[in-house]
């Protein structure tokens, strides 16, 4: 089990025992490297010849018009834009109450006052983005209760490999999950992620309940590795950390409520699904000193770095534009960060919305997201900032509709 007191052990104990049940470490890495080049070979034609990123309508999921080409991509690129869930009028809607809700409640008063607190983004190259410490809001509650949302991640869940007799969740229903907004200024330059994954770090390495989840690629048939198959995904143990959501996320995922693309300061990405297996097989190599992981942290995000990882950078790229309405959707093993600069002329805001599908994993963490909701407090996964305790115009309980009610598990 992970003992938060005693890391640097647990990473010099768990590499020697990975190698050792891997006589064919150096095979395994040099096979994996040649289908990550390949792989990165394909991205840079494809955003030649126009985006790596898979891009559809909600209309088309909506139609059944999604064909088996465009599925078989969205598992080798993991990442998705799928445009037009919302109405752009009711987006243009909610992003005005949200600049609002913002200022009318003296939110940057507030923040001040805490600014000791920690901070997920501490330990990343740039300073911490314009996120807000918000998630209670109307815009936000409606959109992840609304009926498009639910219909989008029943989609979107049933993209995963479950298995019929005891699926690891149920792709049909959803738990409620709440993340934060961003409202990014134009001409921002100190703002950026550098490129990460979420979802735990070292943990990958050490605890048994993630060497199930990469059991071919550190035991296996590498060749069989499948980044979409759920067995145990649901059933890992991470450091506890206002870096590691608590929750199991198929995706993660934001709502764009102003147009943004290249150059304003919003997404950037690795749209290689499988690259998780060539990170993990790299910070075993020779190279690496025993007590490191490619300088893996504990409770932060894992990250990529170029002294380690500068062939992944062949790759990073940013998503298409997208309008108001519009979301995008990655894997949670996609590396993933934020441009430092944001160079265009209007705002660039977005309301992150993932997917976490129903399992007793998430079901659990409903037990401590309710009452966080109802007192106005903070999402228990981050800061206890509680900035929405008093603020006028906050969503409440009495507003829920009957399957927002479902999704955070009040019936």
């Amino acid at each position: 089990m992970l003992d938060p007191n005693n890391i640097e052990q647990q990473i010099i104990d768990s590499k020697r025992t990975l190698r050792e049940r891997m006589p064919d470490f150096e095979q395994r890495l040099e096979q994996e490297t040649a289908r990550l080049k390949a792989e990165i070979a394909a991205v840079k034609q494809e955003m030649a010849e126009g985006h790596a990123v898979v891009d559809i309508d909600f209309a088309d999921i909506q139609a059944g018009k999604i064909s088996q080409a465009t599925i078989d991509k969205i598992y080798r690129r993991g990442v998705i834009v799928v445009r037009k869930v919302f109405d752009q009028a009711q987006v243009n809607a909610w992003n005005d109450n949200l600049m609002h809700y913002v200022a009318d409640n003296n939110y940057f008063d507030k923040q001040k006052e805490k600014a000791g607190l920690d901070n997920y983004f501490g330990a990343l190259a740039s300073s911490k983005p314009q996120i807000f410490g918000l998630y209670w809001s109307q815009p936000q509650m409606q959109a992840r209760t609304s009926q498009q949302m639910a219909d989008l991640r029943k989609w979107l869940n049933g993209l995963w490999e479950l298995d019929a007799d005891n699926p690891e969740f149920d792709p049909n229903k959803e738990c409620l999950y709440a993340d934060r907004i961003r409202q990014r200024e134009p001409g921002d330059a100190s703002l950026g992620l550098s490129p990460h994954i979420d979802g735990g770090s070292v943990e990958r390495w050490i605890d048994p309940s993630f060497h199930e989840v990469y059991r071919e690629v550190f035991f296996g048939d590498l060749e069989k590795y499948n980044p979409w198959d759920a067995h145990f995904r649901t059933q890992t143990n991470e450091i506890p950390s206002p870096a590691v959501c608590q929750m199991f996320r198929t995706y993660q995922g934001w709502t764009a409520l102003t147009q943004q693309g290249p150059g304003d300061g919003t997404l950037n990405i690795v749209p290689i699904t499988r690259t998780i297996a060539w990170l993990l097989l790299r910070a075993l190599a020779d190279d690496i000193p025993a007590d490191e992981l490619c300088r893996a942290k504990a409770g932060r995000a894992l990250g990529v770095f170029k002294e380690y990882h500068e062939l992944v950078m062949d790759a990073y790229v940013p998503i298409p534009t997208v309008n108001p309405g519009d979301t995008v959707w990655w894997h949670p093993d996609v590396i993933h960060g934020v441009e430092d600069k944001h160079t265009g002329s209007g705002y660039s805001n977005v309301m992150y919305i993932g997917a976490a599908p129903d399992c007793e994993k998430n079901r659990r963490f409903l037990e401590i997201l309710r009452p966080a909701f109802e007192a106005g407090k903070s999402c228990p996964d981050f800061a206890p900032e509680d900035y929405e305790i008093d603020f006028e115009g906050r969503f409440t309980p009495d507003q829920l509709s009957p399957l927002g009610k479902e999704q955070l598990g009040y019936v």
